[in-house]
């Protein structure tokens, strides 16, 4: 037998079935057919799903701006219930600020409320701050002097609870009496400016402070360069301008009552017995005392300003909320 002849080598010869067999079967050379099948079912599947969150989303910003727009309407409609006589509450609540609860913003609005509601007999300010932006204040000031000449048969009065000083009482004074408790704080009618200078620390640490400005005193105040005595005259004059404003609203609000002493507008403060002493406050009394034995209106209603339900769902979920209801809104469209 040939060495050629060796079973392990291919022969030529006849075809035999099994070759045949073998032959005829194709050679896959793309992606079977069940493949690209099973791909675009999942594909269709993904983007159904991908829909239906999108749909559930969009809902649930709609379901919470239609709270807000409930929870608005029902607190107008609230406000605009006629009442009886009653005694009309203003809380002056923590700072007095454009940012707070105690912003003029919100207490004048509560105030012409007040005002405008025949069934109020007096409104009543309780006051518990430690003061604020004199801005504010003003804008507080001026328009209880305005609806106190709209209204002139209706009365307001303050009640000073813990502490009743600076730009509270600066809109207290414009009370038609101050009630105040034995213990309580009163006073302060002064004006402050405050900051910090950091110019020993950086030359301890080597810093160099590189300022340019467009105008001699636009660094006015900054903490990070020297105070000039120029720029320190300049602001003291504008802190002794605003505390002479402060004076004139406690005098003309006081009148002949104002016992005033060297220490009066000094930016000390006194207690609540003290001051009724001094003519800072009238008389020692409470909101129901006031309500029942002043006003003779015992039924005490609040027309404070309260956050309602959309502020309170801005400061929760933040600047989220606007975003994500403009990505939603802004997503749908007509199919």
């Amino acid at each position: 037998m040939s060495s050629f002849d060796d079973p392990a080598e291919p022969t030529l010869g006849p075809a035999t079935p099994a070759r045949a067999a073998a032959a005829s079967t194709p050679v896959p050379t793309s992606i079977d057919g069940r493949v690209i099948e099973e791909f675009a079912r999942d594909f269709l599947k993904e983007r159904r799903s991908e829909r239906r969150w999108r749909a559930v989303r969009r809902l649930a910003w709609l379901l919470v701006f239609a709270a807000i727009a409930w929870a608005l309407v029902a607190q107008q409609r609230n406000a605009a219930v006629p009442s009886g006589p009653h005694t009309a509450l203003i809380e002056i609540q923590g700072e007095i600020a454009a940012d707070a609860l105690a912003s003029a913003e919100g207490i004048n609005a509560a105030l012409r409320t007040a005002f405008d509601d025949a069934g109020a007999q007096a409104v009543v300010l309780r006051i518990n701050s430690p003061g604020g932006s004199p801005v504010q204040a003003g804008l507080i000031t001026d328009e209880i002097r305005r609806l106190k000449g709209l209204h002139a048969d209706k009365k307001v009065y303050a009640v000073c609870e813990e502490l009743c000083a600076s730009a509270a009482y600066y809109i207290a004074a414009v009370a038609d009496e101050i009630f105040v408790d034995k213990a309580s704080i009163v006073g302060s009618i002064g004006v402050l400016m405050d900051g910090f200078g950091f110019t020993g620390t950086m030359d301890k640490l080597g810093v160099e402070r590189r300022l340019i400005t467009a105008g001699d005193n636009k660094g006015l105040l900054d903490p990070f360069s020297p105070l000039s005595e120029a720029h320190k005259a300049y602001a003291q004059a504008m802190v002794n301008q605003i505390h002479q404003q402060f004076i004139k609203v406690v005098k003309d609000g006081r009148g002949a009552r104002l016992k005033e002493v060297p220490e009066t507008f000094s930016g000390l403060f006194w207690s609540g017995e003290s001051a009724v002493q001094q003519g800072l406050a009238d008389r020692l009394g409470s909101l129901d005392y006031v309500a029942r034995e002043v006003v003779k209106a015992e039924e005490v209603i609040d027309y404070t300003p309260k956050e309602n339900v959309a502020e309170r769902l801005a400061k929760r979920f933040g600047a989220a909320v606007g975003a994500g209801a403009a990505k939603a809104l802004g997503g749908m469209t007509v199919r």
